[in-house]
């Protein structure tokens, strides 16, 4: 059995301040890799085994380019394999077109249905009475993807069972790039199974992302180009007000950031050839925001004065009133 990724072994990272006094704290744990794969800077427990949920979606993306099924993609469609998208319409606009383009169409899709998290999206919906479908589910740009590889591999429909030639592929992919043999997997919220490694070994992946170049074999093209469409199109892989959106435009094309449900959140630094990885403990969304956004000063690559990074850490919090109530800070230490 797995040990439990427990918090007596993380590292404090994130303190909430109110007032005089810290009210909150988020420990974790985080791993920074070089181009060998070999880690440069830990915090916590590096060996931690953590599912990386939706920071593995480049990895997931990769058979669709090695296998030459997505040969003639474009960096917005690949942008959008990537993605966490809000459900706004310049998001599932996009991902039925693709699917119309295979000769598919929504019901096609294996990742089920939710609000979308774009608000004009929903509230057209609300207005027109109609129920939200999968194109909204935040997935299905990956699902796309999954699709046009399935196609290639001429898979049955259920392609997000385990042992289907899809799932297959993208085990082979995610061992390869991480290092390690996954030790089992869970079933992510879009259906697909999410492959367990630890820290250390979404780092390496990470940082494998950063060191490829289009002289490299299939893989390492296949990742250039998915590191470059999301430096390119940030805004299909999340949406306004959203993290990754926002960092990755502060940083100017420096960095392709991915977050994961349950607080993961990684990095892909090409210039530094570093790759990142982080799980807070706790799952809170804001800590994982609020490290990353740390360890992307620390870097170098993000202006810790620019708003996106001011909105996740050390900018103020007013409250309903105006009034400022506290400031979400980096604990004494981290990242140093």
């Amino acid at each position: 059995m797995l040990r439990e990724n427990s918090a007596p072994q993380a590292h404090r990272m994130i303190e909430l301040w109110r007032g005089e006094m810290v009210e909150s704290v988020h420990a974790g744990h985080a791993v920074i890799c070089d181009a060998s794969g070999a880690v440069v800077d830990s915090w916590g427990d590096a060996d931690a085994p953590i599912y990386p949920r939706s920071s593995a979606k480049m990895i997931q993306a990769l058979p669709l380019l090695e296998s030459g099924a997505g040969a003639e993609l474009t960096p917005q469609h690949l942008a959008l394999a990537c993605a966490s998208h809000q459900g706004a319409a310049i998001h599932t606009d996009a991902v039925a077109r693709w699917l119309a383009d295979m000769g598919l169409g929504e019901s096609d899709l294996r990742c089920g249905a939710h609000d979308p998290y774009d608000s004009d999206s929903r509230d057209t919906l609300v207005r027109a009475g109609d129920a939200p479908c999968q194109l909204h589910n935040n997935c299905s740009g990956k699902h796309a993807g999954f699709l046009m590889l399935n196609r290639h591999l001429r898979g049955g429909a259920e392609y997000v069972e385990a042992d289907h030639p899809v799932q297959r592929a993208v085990l082979e992919a995610f061992e390869a790039v991480t290092g390690e043999t996954a030790p089992g997997y869970g079933i992510d919220g879009c259906s697909a199974p999410n492959f367990i490694t630890t820290v250390t070994g979404l780092a390496r992946a990470m940082a494998a992302f950063a060191a490829a170049s289009d002289s490299g074999d299939a893989r390492a093209r296949a990742m250039v180009r998915l590191r470059e469409a999301m430096m390119l199109h940030p805004e299909l892989v999340a949406g306004e007000g959203r993290a990754c959106t926002e960092l990755m435009r502060a940083m100017g094309q420096q960095a392709a950031i991915k977050t994961g449900a349950e607080a993961v959140f990684v990095a892909i630094l090409p210039q530094q050839r570093l790759g990142i990885a982080l799980k807070i403990v706790d799952g809170g969304t804001r800590a994982s925001e609020a490290a990353i956004a740390a360890l992307l000063i620390r870097a170098g690559v993000l202006d810790a004065g620019h708003p996106a990074a001011q909105a996740r850490l050390g900018g103020p919090i007013h409250n309903r009133r105006g009034l400022l109530t506290g400031y979400l800070r980096a604990a004494p230490g981290f990242p140093g």
